[in-house]
């Protein structure tokens, strides 16, 4: 069994979605002042590495402490779409071959990006794409990018047709071209989503881990 973690490191002026809170992490007391370390950390619910409950996009639906725990726990399966130009539609073809009720982790390459003016460039999912998906009975769906829509985005076509269906959205992964490897390598992928408690939240930061199991037989 290997461990491949799938989360970008929470950092003062880190990047975020446009309009979205900054990052802000600094001592709150040290050692040397106040015999331990504390840290003061502020930030948007959308910030680094983080999953959308269906209230981030519409009130009335789930919150993120409504759903069930194993929106964030499960088998996975990558699906590659590396390779395409900036702001380009990922169309429904992609997802013919996906098995239903998987997680799906969409493996972009755009985490290359991260850090760069370039990462709000990245591909996205069709609305055709995402009802797909749920159409398979996928409830989880991950993006090595800044969203499944597009970077700026006003109708969130994607973003409706997952929470809309009660989905949850993993954002701003990272890593997956190794996860591709070892699924094309014949392993299992089992991905743990899970994030922290917010009672009413609309989303929050995760620490994503892709467990990579022996091939199976």
């Amino acid at each position: 069994m290997r461990l491949i973690d799938l989360s970008v490191p929470l950092r003062t002026g880190m990047p975020v979605y446009p309009g979205d809170p900054e990052v802000d992490i600094r001592p709150a007391l040290t050692v040397a002042e106040d015999g331990v370390n504390v840290l003061h950390v502020r930030m948007g619910s959308q910030s680094g590495t983080h999953v959308d409950a269906p209230s981030h996009i519409e009130d009335g639906l789930s919150a993120l402490d409504q759903l069930p725990l194993d929106r964030f726990d499960g088998g996975a399966h990558v699906v590659d779409a590396r390779g395409l130009a900036p702001r380009t539609a990922i169309g429904a073809d992609r997802f013919a071959g996906v098995p239903e009720g998987r997680i799906v982790l969409i493996a972009t390459g755009w985490s290359a990006h991260w850090g760069t003016d370039a990462y709000h460039g990245h591909p996205y999912l069709t609305e055709e794409a995402a009802a797909l998906l749920v159409a398979r009975g996928v409830r989880t769906v991950g993006i090595d990018a800044l969203s499944v829509d597009p970077t700026p985005g006003e109708t969130l076509p994607a973003h409706r047709v997952l929470c809309r269906a009660d989905a949850v959205i993993a954002e701003n992964l990272t890593n997956l071209a190794d996860v591709l490897d070892a699924q094309r390598a014949g392993h299992g992928v089992h991905v743990s989503l899970f994030p922290l408690h917010l009672p009413g939240a609309d989303g929050a930061p995760v620490r994503a881990v892709a467990k990579i199991t022996e091939p199976q037989s």
